[in-house]
């Protein structure tokens, strides 16, 4: 299916032409998504996109928004997403003349964001959730967190339990309005299992473009 991107460039509106698929990639954390997005990426050369990648792509550039956006950062704040969406929208419009598709990875992380990314940008063609119970996310969470030199603050067990509650609280929302074009894998298997469905979900959507 032809679609039409509406981006913004330079305050203006600009029209592109996207007939590849746009994949949100949803996951908790621990729950092995980002390898599959490596998978992806190497079996149908998709352009991986992740919205904390741009975030701390566009603070290291130097440039005066990455300048603005640590600056929120810094005081401990959530970047807007009308921030987030426009480094999306960037990103987007400078692949679309040679992406094969698009994951989206991570995001959105709330039902709004969602709706947004899809008035602002494009539909999703579909959302691959890997889905896992919740001691198996705290599980291998603490134990990469075991494995790292790098100690973070967060990577206790009553934290990761509250951090995870939040995500299945919004993702379930999030997945309640897309239920006929999402792909729930069962992300508790080995590696080459968990692709093999979402190899099955991709090729199903390409078969329809």
């Amino acid at each position: 299916m032809l679609r039409m991107l509406v981006l913004r460039v330079n305050g203006f509106l600009a029209l592109f032409q996207v007939n590849v698929p746009i994949i949100w990639v949803l996951g908790g954390p621990g729950c092995g998504k980002g390898t599959q997005c490596a998978k992806i990426v190497e079996k149908y050369n998709f352009t991986h996109l992740s919205s904390g990648d741009l975030l701390r792509a566009e603070v290291a550039s130097g440039s005066e928004k990455g300048k603005e956006l640590a600056a929120i950062m810094k005081e401990g704040k959530l970047v807007s997403n009308e921030a987030v969406l426009l480094l999306l929208e960037c990103a987007i419009k400078k692949a679309a003349a040679s992406s094969k598709g698009f994951l989206i990875d991570g995001y959105p992380r709330e039902k709004d964001q969602g709706a947004a990314f899809e008035k602002q940008i494009s539909p999703a063609d579909l959302i691959l959730f890997f889905d896992c119970a919740d001691q198996t996310l705290v599980d291998r969470i603490l134990a990469r967190a075991a494995a790292s030199k790098e100690v973070r603050a967060d990577d206790n067990e009553e934290t990761l339990k509250t951090r995870i509650a939040t995500f299945r609280s919004n993702t379930n929302d999030i997945l309640a309005q897309y239920t006929e074009k999402t792909a729930v894998i069962n992300a508790e298997r080995a590696v080459d299992e968990i692709f093999a469905d979402v190899v099955s979900a991709i090729d199903g959507v390409l078969a329809k473009k």
